[in-house]
């Protein structure tokens, strides 16, 4: 039995981006926030390169000053390197209205600038707090927590929602979680002090570069303003396999691989490497279902696809804006389903992005972006779109037919 019970109108677990965004604008209608958040801020985190589209939650959570005050890295699109062949997609020159320039942003300044904003705009945060299990109806969520600080204890509110991103604590505590229709993929990363000085290489913007024998293992490499870069590959883990049985450890191996493409090699060729290099496998995730009596999954915490795209935090913040609104709307005593007022919606973008990512995997959107043929300038626009983040404009007809549009338009680049 705990001896301390804390109440509020919304318990959010997770203080990531996800986390903050539904906060923000809860807080902003007039509710009590508790976040409880298992680990110390600021801490390291990958999901570094933002999308256009999601400036536009930043912002209506009240959030988009502080990341414009913070001087990270500016980004206007992403470069595309393959066997000597370049390609960049410019996100101004995309066919849904929005923002166009986005960032790039060293995620434990970032996430911790945010949510000292949100603690500032009057939310209740518990760092390293640990929920050990729940008791969640249609009229109240509890949740059981224990801390350093605090000793263990409840937090009794009105609705719960899950940013807990890898964490996903309750797809876990409630048996929600179901394999991923992706194989296992592992990634290897960490950040550079990167010293490029190479004249194809732009700043402003992403690269992903495509190994020069296997088209389904990829790098990033992301620029930071200061002067620094998160650099990874990521594939299947077969391809890891040889290099793991042969003693290579974390460094090793992503040496190796850099080493492996005579145009990453030459870009990183002055990098030193700053800090330890991590792993992450097996990411990919999904659940039953994104909600159920008294809370809702956002972001990682429900549904997690891919890095190469970049979605992650787009989607993180969709899922936050969607819930919050649909939270406000039911605690004003309006009739909405959970349904068709977050999932449905939600899943729109998720699909979208989710369709891009099987045809990079399989191949098919490497050979588009790289065609030699002449480009139809609004279907670049249309891709530049969701390349931006725009994966929910059901007037662009890669949204709305995503996969059926992919697979003619590699038909055609053939």
């Amino acid at each position: 039995m705990t001896e301390t019970c804390y109440s509020y109108d919304v318990v959010i677990i997770g203080a990531g981006p996800s986390g903050s965004v539904a906060a923000g604008i809860l807080l902003q209608k007039g509710y009590s926030v508790c976040i409880v958040e298992r680990q110390e801020f600021p801490r390291f985190s990958i999901g570094e390169s933002l999308l256009p589209q999601s400036m536009v939650y930043f912002a209506e959570a009240g959030l988009d000053h502080v990341i414009k005050s913070q001087n990270f890295q500016d980004k206007d699109g992403a470069d595309f390197h393959w066997l000597g062949n370049h390609t960049s997609f410019d996100f101004s020159e995309k066919s849904t209205d929005g923002p166009s320039t986005t960032y790039q942003v060293v995620r434990a300044d970032f996430d911790l600038s945010l949510i000292k904003e949100i603690e500032r705009k009057g939310a209740d945060v518990h760092f390293q707090a640990t929920v050990t299990q729940t008791d969640i109806t249609v009229n109240n969520a509890i949740i059981y927590v224990t801390s350093p600080e605090r000793g263990d204890y409840s937090i009794k509110a009105r609705f719960c929602l899950d940013a807990s991103g890898f964490g996903r604590v309750l797809p876990r505590l409630l048996n929600l979680e179901t394999p991923s229709s992706f194989p296992p993929r592992k990634s290897v990363f960490t950040h550079v002090v990167d010293g490029i000085t190479h004249p194809q290489f732009n700043r402003d913007r992403i690269l992903i570069n495509v190994h020069p024998h296997y088209k389904d293992i990829w790098y990033w490499v992301i620029p930071f303003s200061n002067g620094s870069a998160s650099i990874g590959v990521v594939g299947e883990l077969r391809y890891f396999q040889n290099m793991i049985d042969g003693g290579h450890d974390n460094r090793s191996i992503l040496q190796n691989f850099i080493q492996q493409d005579d145009y990453l090699k030459d870009v990183l060729s002055d990098a030193v490497f700053a800090k330890p290099v991590q792993t992450l496998e097996g990411y990919s995730c999904s659940v039953k279902s994104l909600h159920g009596p008294g809370f809702a999954l956002l972001g990682n915490a429900g549904e997690f696809l891919d890095p190469v795209f970049s979605s992650g935090i787009t989607i993180a913040v969709k899922s936050a804006s969607l819930a919050a609104n649909t939270l406000d709307r039911q605690f004003k005593g309006e009739t909405i389903s959970w349904e068709d007022d977050f999932s449905k919606p939600l899943l729109t973008g998720i699909n979208t992005f989710r369709a891009f990512v099987e045809s990079w995997y399989e191949g098919k959107l490497i050979s588009i972006f790289f065609a030699k043929k002449a480009d139809d300038d609004q279907i670049r626009r249309y891709l530049t779109s969701i390349l931006a983040g725009y994966a929910w404009d059901t007037g662009n007809p890669y949204v709305t037919h995503s996969k059926r549009r992919l697979n003619s338009l590699y038909e055609i680049c053939q």
